[in-house]
C-alpha cells in the first residue's frame, strides 16, 4: 500500500546543481555537485580530487569511523560528515545521485539538512521509468548498546516513521524527544535542525585542533557547567568574535533555537541520514532511545542484514484495513461480468497503470468449502488462480473509457505454484504486475497471493481483451 510520502517510481535530480563550504572537522574547502544518475545508481560519492576519481557508494559496509559524524571510505577515497547531506535526499525522495566532491568532508554549511533541502528544490526532482521498491519488516528488530545505554527498535508499520528521544543528564537540555509520521514533513519540521555540541565537547576539540571549520552559526553550543567571563573568552577567540555569552535557555548566543526541542530533532536527522545508509528504502516504525551515529550505523547493520535475509519479501504489499478502498464490490461490478458466489475479490487497494492490488477474505462460509475437504477446508488452488484472474482484469479494463463494453479471457498460465494453504479466516492479498505493455489487447502479467507477508500461490498468466457481444 502506497502511503502518502511513499512515492511509486525512482527519482533523481532534473539537473546538476553545485554548493561549495567548509567541512567542518577537517576545515577544507569543498566544491561538491549533486549530480543526476541512472535509475537503480543508489547514492555514491565520488572525490574527484583523487588519482581515478573513486568512488563510495552510500552503505553501511564502507563506514569507518562515526566518532564525529558518519565517516565512509572505499578504495582509499574517503568522505566524512556524509548524515546531513544523506537525510535531505532521504527527505526529498531522491534515489539516484552522484555527488562529486574535491575535498575529504561534505560541507557543514549551517550544521543542518535545510541548504541542502534548498539545492534539491532549486533544481527540482525527476521521476523515474522504474519503480521505487520498498522492504517492509515482518518483526521487531533491536538494538542495544549497554554502555552507553542506546537502545533501539524497529517495528512493521504500513509506512517510515521516527520516535527520537534524547536524555544527556544535563540540566539544559534534559529530556527531549521529536517525531517524524510522515517524511512528507521532513522539509519543514526536521531539516533546518542543526547540530549541537555540549561546551566540554567543544573545549576538548579545540584544544585537539579538532573542529577547524566550526563556527558560531553551524551548531547550538549547550553550556552544561557555570562559566565565568575568562573561561569564555577562549572560545571567543578561536570562533572570531569579541565576546560570547551563556543565554537563559543554557546555550551559547551565537544562535537562537528554530524549535524548543531542536537538538531532539537533529538528532532525529542524524537517524535519517545513516539510515539512508543501509541501501534500501523501508517501511518501519524507528524508535530511538539516546541514539548517536555508532549505534544509528550498528542498526543500520542490523536491518540491513535482515533485508538481504529476507529478500523474497521485498515490495510485499501491506494491507491496511483503515485506508478507503479504491474500488469496492459495487465499483467492480462495472468491469467484471462475475457476482456472488463466483465473485472473488472483495476490494482494489492499490491501482497504477502496472500494477493491481485486491484483497479477498476468505470465510468458513464460502459455498467451495462445503465440497472441497469439508472436514478440512482448504481454499482451490483453481479459485486462487480465478481471484487473480479477475483481479488481472481490473487492471486491463481499467485504463479503457468503455470498460464496460469488453470482457477479459484467458489464454494460458505459467509457472503456477502452490506453496502455502489458504484456509477460513485468511486474507488474500492479490497481486498482478504487468510483464510488458498491453499490445493487441495481450495483457501478459504476474500474479502473486500473499497471506500476510508470505507468498501463497504464484503464477504468470495472459489474458487478451475481448468485445462482449452485442456491444
Amino acid at each position: 500500500m502506497m502511503e502518502h510520502q511513499q512515492l511509486p517510481y525512482q527519482q533523481t535530480l532534473k539537473a546538476p546543481v553545485t554548493v561549495s563550504g567548509v567541512g567542518l572537522h577537517t576545515g577544507a574547502h569543498v566544491n561538491m555537485t549533486l549530480k543526476p544518475a541512472t535509475p537503480g545508481f543508489g547514492i555514491k560519492f565520488q572525490r574527484i580530487d583523487l588519482p581515478d576519481q573513486p568512488i563510495v557508494k552510500a552503505d553501511v559496509d564502507y563506514v569507518v569511523d562515526t566518532s564525529r559524524g558518519t565517516t565512509l571510505e572505499y578504495n582509499g577515497a574517503r568522505v566524512s560528515t556524509v548524515e546531513h547531506l544523506l537525510a535531505a535526499l532521504v527527505g526529498m525522495g531522491i534515489d539516484n545521485i552522484l555527488i562529486e566532491l574535491d575535498g575529504p568532508e561534505i560541507p557543514i554549511m549551517d550544521g543542518s539538512s535545510q541548504p541542502f533541502v534548498e539545492l534539491i528544490e532549486k533544481v527540482g526532482a525527476q521521476a523515474q521509468d522504474a519503480q521505487k521498491i520498498y522492504y517492509s519488516i515482518d518483526t521487531n528488530i533491536t538494538y542495544y548498546d549497554e554502555v552507553k545505554k542506546v537502545e533501539m527498535t524497529a517495528t512493521p508499520s504500513v509506512d517510515y516513521r521516527i520516535t527520537c528521544l534524547i536524555d544527556f543528564n544535563s540540566q539544559v537540555l534534559g529530556t527531549q524527544h521529536a517525531n517524524l509520521k510522515d517524511m512528507s514533513e521532513f522539509k519543514q519540521e526536521i531539516a533546518p535542525c542543526r547540530t549541537f555540541c555540549f561546551l566540554h565537547e567543544l573545549e576538548y576539540l579545540l584544544a585537539n585542533n579538532l573542529i577547524k571549520g566550526g563556527d558560531l552559526n553551524n551548531a547550538i553550543v549547550v553550556v552544561d557547567k557555570p562559566m565565568t567571563e575568562d573561561q569564555l573568552k577562549p572560545i571567543a577567540k578561536a570562533f572570531g568574535r569579541d565576546k560570547i555569552a551563556v543565554q537563559n535557555e543554557g546555550i551559547l548566543n551565537n544562535v537562537e533555537l528554530r524549535f524548543p526541542n531542536e537538538p531532539a530533532r537533529h538528532k532525529l536527522l542524524d537517524i535519517v541520514g545513516d539510515l539512508a545508509l543501509i541501501g534500501y528504502p523501508i517501511k518501519a516504525h524507528i524508535i530511538a532511545n539516546r541514539p548517536g551515529h555508532a549505534s544509528n550505523v550498528e542498526f543500520a547493520r542490523k536491518i540491513k542484514a535482515y533485508i538481504k535475509k529476507n529478500k523474497h519479501m521485498k515490495d510485499v504489499p501491506v494491507y491496511d484495513p483503515n485506508q478507503p478502498p479504491i474500488y469496492d464490490v459495487r465499483m467492480m461490478e462495472k468491469f467484471l461480468p462475475h457476482r456472488h458466489p463466483f465473485l472473488l475479490v472483495d476490494k482494489i487497494i492499490e491501482l497504477s497503470h502496472k500494477k493491481v492490488i485486491g484483497i479477498k477474505n476468505v470465510t468458513f462460509t464460502e459455498s467451495f468449502f462445503q465440497g472441497h475437504f469439508p472436514n478440512n477446508p482448504v481454499m482451490p488452488g483453481v479459485l486462487q488462480i480465478e481471484a487473480l484472474a479477475q483481479v488481472g482484469g481490473i487492471l486491463a479494463l481499467s485504463p479503457l473509457p468503455d470498460a464496460e463494453m469488453y470482457d477479459t479471457y484467458f489464454l494460458k498460465i505459467d509457472n503456477c505454484k502452490f506453496k502455502q494453504k489458504v484456509l477460513p479466516g485468511d486474507t488474500m492479498i492479490l497481486k498482478m504486475e504487468l510483464l510488458s505493455p498491453i499490445r493487441r489487447g495481450i495483457v501478459e502479467m504476474r500474479g502473486t497471493v500473499f497471506i500476510g507477508n508470505k507468498v501463497a500461490t504464484e503464477a504468470d498468466l495472459v489474458a487478451q481483451i475481448i468485445k462482449r457481444e452485442g456491444k
